[in-house]
């Protein structure tokens, strides 16, 4: 039931930015990947669910087998991702500076960034200065946009007595110095904060892992 959610969810998303005309600018759109994930996820709970009521056994075993490739994968990534820790980083760095080039192309993209930006209090990759790779914000002289050296409203820094937000707050930014910058929006950038949100939160995804592994394992058995 649960995966014909995702499913549903995942059409009814696409559906919904085919009529906006919007394209997706990440590598894979999150509407397409939810659709493929509770498809694999309705086959392979549906092989273990019939399996079971009707004792089918070729059924069974293809649902464990299933389950122990997906558990050995997801324990291949965990793995891959600590000790080439490295590599991971500049993957997530080459992800991020492309969401920046196409912050404007897609308003799910867009809104991504912002919640991003705004939950950890940071901005762009490695400092406010990135949003120069995006064609509106662009810092050169040959620019004509009005968003010219600017950074988005979610870089900015927040004032609890605001009861409007300031969309053009972040107006000339990326042409001043980090100090002058500094009193204005975050210009530390997103890349650290994740990093030091990782490390800081890393028994709260240890626990994570397992909650999801424990079901897997059991269905195994």
């Amino acid at each position: 039931m649960i995966s014909m959610v995702m499913v549903a969810v995942g059409v009814y998303a696409r559906l919904l930015k085919h009529a906006e005309a919007a394209m997706a600018c990440l590598a894979v759109d999150p509407a397409v990947l939810l659709m493929v994930v509770g498809v694999l996820t309705f086959l392979i709970t549906f092989c273990g669910c019939v399996g079971s009521l009707r004792e089918n056994i070729c059924l069974l075993q293809m649902f464990s087998v299933c389950l122990t490739i997906v558990f050995l994968l997801q324990l291949a990534a965990g793995v891959l991702g600590f000790v080439f820790s490295d590599k991971a980083r500049g993957k997530v760095s080459e992800i991020i500076n492309g969401a920046i080039v196409h912050y404007r192309d897609d308003l799910d993209l867009q809104n991504l960034i912002d919640f991003g930006q705004k939950e950890f209090s940071c901005c762009g990759g490695v400092s406010y200065k990135d949003w120069s790779q995006n064609m509106y914000f662009n810092c050169t002289a040959t620019n004509p946009s009005r968003e010219r050296c600017s950074v988005p409203f979610s870089c900015c820094l927040r004032d609890a007595g605001e009861a409007v937000i300031n969309t053009m707050c972040g107006q000339g930014m990326q042409a001043r110095s980090y100090l002058e910058a500094s009193a204005f929006i975050h210009t530390n950038g997103c890349i650290d904060r994740l990093v030091n949100w990782l490390h800081s939160n890393l028994f709260l995804l240890g626990g994570i892992a397992l909650g999801l592994a424990v079901p897997q394992v059991l269905g195994l058995l």
